[in-house]
């Protein structure tokens, strides 16, 4: 994976911790901490002796990402209804491993699942992928804010920087090839690939990713944020739910309880996608990001929040109605998209269908009847199932309106936006249940463009209650047993084991 034939003398390695069998999971996955831990720290302090100068001209140090691998020999044993923890047929298999602390519920899972469906063991040593100087700091520490610029000229000189002929998706894309005798992928994505999103998610949303939970909601309005986080605080002064704390951007803390203690310092202004996260026992709290506007935002955050390995991802956010019979605040609960937003094209061709899934579907639209009040026929005056178009272009009405109106009609799309496709895209891409529920904010091509004062009492009771029905069908995702939720539709022919 790398080669080292252009440098004179070998780097400076920390000693080699060989391949080890465990059959046991969680055995497995603190010896991948152990490894983790002492080859980061071996680079970190190597550096320290590099920016106080007491490194050679020739000196070069290296330490390398831990791995898993397993060896399966038959077809025979693993339960056909399964969607993940089993390999599809014998051979080798090999991942590498970054941060497993921040990922050790996920890795033993995992674990678990190969040891119980394969009865073989795994093994756990080095692999001989370098950990890139950059990635062996973590916590908001940056390499850039601690050397300067005189040290940096030489820094490629000592040590492995990121390589982006390791960092892509070819794993989840289905285009990932195998050099001869290399090992099958094990995982959707590689260690580097991992880090490179971890140290992005810091930056974009000013939190750190150890806050994360396992159930994320999307959106680009303000006010739902501040609802949120309003609703958060009363849950967590009540004690409800089984919440702990909220976290915002500055890694600001709000714990439970009655005082409602309160620690961190909030950043002096916010990040381009700010997150907030209600915390809950094994992560399986909410997660709440404002995005912003766009298809680029939409595709930005969930690459990099798809290395987290969350069990659902909902987007709620405002729509034009496409037909007369909407009003302005109606539901819009997305079963198909029209896919215009171009930024998907080289990872996902438009000819790859996007389909619903069922779990996410019944638990949207209880969620809406249980929140609203209403079921059955009377369900339908608040809320439409349908195809949502997803374009790149905000001021698609400028465009020729008859060549509009076929397209939409043609399609069958009840609503439109700039965002919703391209999270449900790459949710079957990156294997994360997704899903889509929208509030009609205008209707354009009826004469109800979205103007300030248009908005009607039926609009803003609507917009109020939005929130909280995505809220409330995590909850019922929540309680879903996880093979139920994870989908054999978003699994190819030849997948990894891991989810």
């Amino acid at each position: 994976m790398f080669d080292s034939s252009s440098f004179d003398s070998p780097p400076i390695l920390p000693e080699l911790i060989p391949f080890t069998g465990f059959s046991d999971a969680q055995a497995a996955v603190e010896r991948l901490v152990e490894i983790y831990a002492r080859n980061t720290a071996f680079i970190r302090d190597a550096f320290q002796d590099y920016a106080a100068g007491r490194f050679s001209k020739a000196q070069r140090v290296r330490a390398y990402y831990p791995a898993v691998r397993i060896k399966v020999h038959t077809y025979q044993g693993v339960d056909s209804r399964l969607s993940y923890g089993h390999v599809v047929e014998p051979g080798a298999y090999m991942t590498t491993i970054t941060q497993p602390v921040l990922y050790f519920d996920y890795l033993k899972e995992q674990f678990g699942l190969l040891l119980k469906n394969h009865g073989v063991q795994l093994e756990i040593g080095e692999s001989n992928l370098p950990i890139p100087l950059h990635f062996a700091f973590s916590d908001g520490q940056y390499v850039e804010g601690v050397y300067s610029d005189t040290l940096g000229d030489s820094l490629r000189d000592h040590f492995d920087v990121p390589n982006l002929a390791v960092t892509d998706d070819a794993i989840v894309n289905g285009t990932w090839q195998a050099r001869h005798g290399e090992p099958a992928p094990l995982a959707p994505f590689t260690a580097p690939r991992i880090d490179y999103s971890l140290h992005r998610l810091q930056h974009y949303t000013a939190t750190a990713p150890t806050h994360f939970q396992n159930f994320v909601l999307f959106t680009n309005y303000q006010f739902y944020v501040d609802e949120f986080c309003q609703w958060a605080r009363e849950i967590l002064v009540q004690g409800e739910g089984g919440y702990t704390a909220l976290v915002e951007p500055g890694n600001v803390t709000t714990r439970s309880g009655p005082d409602a203690e309160r620690s961190g310092q909030a950043p002096a202004r916010l990040p381009q996608m700010p997150s907030y996260h209600l915390v809950r026992e094994n992560h399986t709290g909410i997660t709440l990001i404002n995005i912003g506007i766009g298809p680029s935002n939409a595709k930005t955050i969930t690459d990099h929040v798809a290395v987290l390995r969350p069990s659902a991802w909902l987007m709620l956010g405002h729509c034009a109605g496409l037909r007369t019979t909407q009003r302005l605040g109606d539901y819009v609960l997305a079963h198909g998209y029209v896919r215009e937003d171009h930024v998907l094209d080289a990872d996902l061709p438009n000819w790859v269908p996007v389909p619903p899934l069922a779990e996410i579907q019944i638990a949207l639209e209880q969620a809406v009847a249980e929140v609203a009040g209403l079921s059955g026929w009377e369900l339908k005056k608040i809320m439409r199932t349908g195809t949502v178009a997803t374009i790149d272009n905000r001021n698609w009405e400028l465009r020729e309106h008859r060549e509009l109106v076929q397209r939409f009609s043609m399609s069958r799309a009840i609503a439109l936006d700039m965002e919703s496709a391209t999270i449900a895209a790459n949710g079957f891409r990156f294997r994360v249940p997704y899903g889509t529920l929208l509030c009609v904010s205008d209707k354009p091509l009826h004469g109800e463009l979205k103007l300030p004062g248009m908005a009607s009492d039926f609009y803003r009771t609507q917009v109020g209650q939005h929130l909280h029905i995505g809220i409330r069908a995590l909850e019922l995702l929540r309680e879903m047993p996880r093979e139920r939720l994870h989908s054999r539709k978003l699994r190819s022919f030849i997948e990894t084991a891991f989810k």
